[in-house]
């Protein structure tokens, strides 16, 4: 049995991944510095006889040699890397380091220990603020953030080390991701603000903002049935809901799930709701619909269902 390395596996998205690989019964290990993921999102696994946790910051690379050098990896699963935009633009050091420099280290010990499968979780933000229907082809690539930078370096690392070494990389782009186990986002943030304050809501922007919302299982199923499925030497694929969401109808669903009437909705104004904010996006998803996978949710829907999720806990 193949075993698997996902970073970020005790975060929000790489919990849901490391669940989903034990229902497959892989060996597996999670390493996570615990910076923004959390031992109860993997508690349940603690006992499983193929799950480990490894406590450890990507950045230290010789610690990192160690666990590559113990446990021969057979594929690498990165999802670990600055998860929240806002944090970083006061910071770029966030995203130099936890998003790109954290891809090096772990590109490099493939390189050292002869792993030859690389899994990346990338963004859409590594296409910019443009307002076209997205493609793998789209380009020129020009991030307005510096988490989108740094997704996009990634990327071109990746690509290089796919090249010079002989390992084969799935570059997924995800879109905004909801659910269980949510530390920020949107969602998060409506529902915090509205159990301090039930009768305003101040939203960020002037509502407008429009984008696909994807709830996280129906991503890791995708992220893994990429990774069995495309067999290139490089795979690139967006994935995505076919529809999308405005913020506006997120802070109603939160209103309607909450059972709170008569809100009054406080718009900050402009059309982002913070600098490197992209406003509107929208994804062509005919690559990987070709390749045999749909979302089970559509946007809206995986929006409700990611705050019933998240109001039941």
């Amino acid at each position: 049995m193949m075993k698997m390395l996902i970073t970020g596996g005790a975060g929000f998205i790489g919990s849901h991944l490391a669940d989903l690989l034990v229902s497959k019964n892989y060996d597996m290990v999670v390493v996570d510095n615990l910076s923004l993921g959390t031992i109860k999102n993997i508690n349940h696994l603690a006992n499983h006889k193929k799950f480990r946790f490894i406590k450890e910051d990507l950045l230290r690379l010789d610690p990192l040699k160690n666990i590559f050098r113990k446990n021969k990896f057979d594929t690498v699963f990165h999802l670990a890397a600055n998860s929240d935009i806002q944090n970083s633009a006061g910071n770029p050091e966030i995203d130099l380091e936890n998003t790109f420099l954290a891809t090096w280290n772990l590109l490099e010990c493939c390189r050292l220990f002869c792993v030859n499968k690389f899994v990346f979780a990338s963004s859409s933000a590594v296409y910019g603020g443009t307002t076209r229907k997205l493609s793998e082809a789209s380009g020129p690539l020009s991030p307005v953030s510096y988490y989108g930078a740094g997704k996009l370096a990634s990327e071109g690392f990746i690509c290089a080390y796919s090249s010079m070494n002989d390992i084969q990389a799935w570059i997924v782009r995800f879109p905004n991701v909801v659910g269980e186990r949510a530390t920020h986002g949107v969602i998060h943030d409506f529902i915090k603000k509205l159990k301090s304050n039930p009768k305003q809501l101040t939203i960020l922007g002037d509502g407008r903002q429009k984008k696909p919302y994807l709830y996280v299982k129906d991503l890791v199923e995708a992220v893994f049935f990429v990774y069995q499925t495309a067999q290139e030497r490089l795979n690139y694929y967006n994935v995505g809901a076919e529809d999308q969401t405005t913020v506006t109808r997120i802070a109603k669903i939160v209103c309607e799930e909450m059972q709170l009437s008569h809100v009054k909705l406080n718009y900050t104004g402009g059309k982002t709701g913070w600098r490197g904010d992209v406003p509107h996006f929208k994804y062509s998803l005919n690559k990987i619909n070709s390749l045999g996978w749909k979302a089970r949710y559509s946007s809206t829907e995986a929006v409700r269902l990611a705050v019933r999720s998240i109001l039941s806990k």
